[in-house]
């Protein structure tokens, strides 16, 4: 059965490999300007590569791919399609030695026509299944459109390798076609996997080394904005992961942080019941309500509410400024939505104030749903990407405005957190979070419980600001919203009930009587004064001394 895949295979790319053109290597009538526009967006996406070795493999039936192997004191490694021979020339330059493999000798024959004049590259044609290295030999792996063309046992096996070939803390940058076919070049046959991302996210987080004690996480995974640009086409989609050891007993059960999230609190089924009690595109406390500017009007009001009112139904707290108001959003700001969930905010954000919103979220089933909610609000000035904020990396003063909605919760080192943030944002940029506090300890056992069973870490408002002050941020608010909170919380399961016959129609009796509990049970713990909620504002100083 392998040698008629392999067979298969190498049918395929003789058949478009005969020029060596770039059209032939991205089966795009476009190929031209999709790889002129792609390049830089590529090229952003990578952790820092001064200084690394490079080294990449070649898959032995994919048309396109490269490895290089430098003698630097780091290891960088490289796979990649030759689509991206200009890529090749670009870490040429930083790596001391390149090795180019590919399986397809034109390829292989044009990369040395284009590059060869550099003289730190080798070339050579290898087939990516058959490679092998020495562990711990590499920082970074990339590949351009190679997993397509494995099988998942082949798959499987490759990434093992490769978890053995990373030193500890090594990154895997991948890009793949996903769903359907891209390109527009006609095929006789087509033998192409085209897999899901969430096949993806499976598949390479679900294996571990050979010693079983490390495996990849991931980092971050998108859409490639050029396609999206260009060919309307979503489908284009990158990862990076980093090899990280395993913890058996860290994650309740769950290999990653990821699976636990999108199989417990955040399955598929899970967010739309949050869905239906916040309001359509929000998972987090108030929904639009607490989003969104409205106009103070004076009335008896018991909360905030949420967007299962009709739009006339919600009213505002009394001489409540809202949170994005008091962000001063003009066009053309850059937002970054940490734990973004499905997106309404964003949505919002980006239509009413003309910023560029990148959304980000760990949890792979909330951004398939926000690039779902994506299609229809027809907005491009929305992004989103799978994304753990602890290790994604950006250029320093990427952003305007760090926007997060009760997300950090899950995260341990807050302070290691809160300076990631504070090098993404520009001088004078802002910073808005809400989150679940706590109240001094000692706590009652019933809290205590609630936050080991989710995973919580918890801190008062009070401490949340002094981390942030620790950090450098000047003007920080850490504001006690618990009443807020409450309120919101009286609303919502008011509401719920009032709703029910039609919460029925899409949930169970058992996902209804779920929420009345679980928003009852917020309910005491707030009462015992153990459960808060708070509201942090601050900014980063315009003029930093060094």
């Amino acid at each position: 059965m392998a040698n008629e895949v392999r067979q298969t295979m190498t049918q395929f790319w003789e058949e478009h490999s005969r020029d060596a053109t770039v059209e032939e290597m991205m089966l795009d009538s476009s190929a031209a300007l999709l790889s002129q526009e792609e390049k830089p967006e590529i090229i952003s996406l990578l952790p820092c590569l001064d200084g690394l070795n490079v080294t990449a493999g070649a898959r032995g039936w994919d048309r396109e791919m490269h490895m290089y192997i430098s003698c630097n004191e780091q290891t960088l490694t490289l796979l990649k399609r030759l689509m991206s021979i200009r890529y090749t020339g670009h870490l040429a330059k930083l790596a001391s030695n390149v090795t180019a493999v590919d399986f397809m000798q034109n390829f292989i024959d044009k990369n040395r026509e284009d590059n060869g004049y550099r003289g730190n590259i080798t070339f050579l044609q290898a087939d990516v299944t058959l490679l092998d290295f020495p562990n711990n030999t590499f920082d970074f792996v990339f590949s351009n459109w190679l997993f397509m063309y494995l099988t998942d046992e082949e798959l499987v096996v490759l990434i093992e390798k490769m978890l053995g070939w990373l030193r500890p803390g090594g990154y895997l940058f991948f890009r793949e076609s996903c769903f359907f076919q891209s390109g527009d070049c006609e095929r006789t046959f087509n033998p192409t996997v085209y897999r899901t991302p969430a096949q993806y996210n499976h598949l390479l987080t679900s294996v571990t080394s050979k010693s079983g004690d490390n495996g990849f996480e991931i980092v971050m995974s998108k859409s490639v904005q050029t396609y999206i640009k260009i060919k309307k086409n979503q489908n284009q989609v990158c990862w990076m992961l980093q090899k990280v050891p395993r913890d058996a007993d860290g994650h309740q059960g769950y290999t990653t942080f990821q699976q636990f999230l999108d199989n417990q609190q955040y399955s598929r089924r899970g967010i739309l019941r949050y869905e239906k009690i916040f309001g359509d595109g929000f998972v987090s406390t108030g929904g639009l309500e607490t989003t969104k500017v409205r106009p103070v009007q004076k009335t008896n009001i018991r909360g905030s509410g949420d967007t299962v009112f009709k739009m006339q139904e919600i009213l505002s707290f009394l001489h409540l400024q809202e949170f994005i108001a008091m962000l001063n959003l003009v066009p053309g700001q850059r937002v970054i939505d940490v734990g973004c969930g499905i997106g309404g905010g964003d949505f919002y954000m980006a239509k009413t104030y003309g910023v560029d919103v990148l959304g980000m979220d760990l949890s792979s089933n909330m951004v398939e749903i926000a690039m779902e909610r994506a299609i229809m609000e027809r907005t491009p000035k929305v992004q989103f990407e799978i994304g753990d904020a602890t290790r994604r990396i950006f250029t320093d003063a990427s952003f305007d405005v760090v926007y997060s909605r009760d997300t950090i919760l899950h995260i341990n080192d807050k302070g290691a957190l809160f300076r990631k943030f504070f090098t993404w944002l520009k001088p004078g940029g802002k910073l808005l979070i809400t989150d679940y506090c706590c109240g001094d300890r000692p706590w009652s056992p019933v809290f205590e419980e609630y936050v080991k069973q989710r995973g919580y870490i918890l801190y008062t408002p009070k401490e949340y600001g002094q981390f942030l002050e620790k950090v450098g941020f000047v003007k920080v608010q850490a504001l006690d919203r618990t009443e807020q909170f409450v309120q919101v919380l009286n609303k919502e399961l008011a509401r719920t009930q009032e709703i029910k016959q039609d919460f029925l129609e899409s949930f169970s009796e058992e996902d209804y009587n779920y929420i009345i509990e679980g928003w009852k049970e917020k309910l005491h713990r707030c009462s015992l004064g153990d459960q808060r909620w708070g509201l942090f504002l601050a900014e980063k100083p315009l003029d930093l001394i060094s």
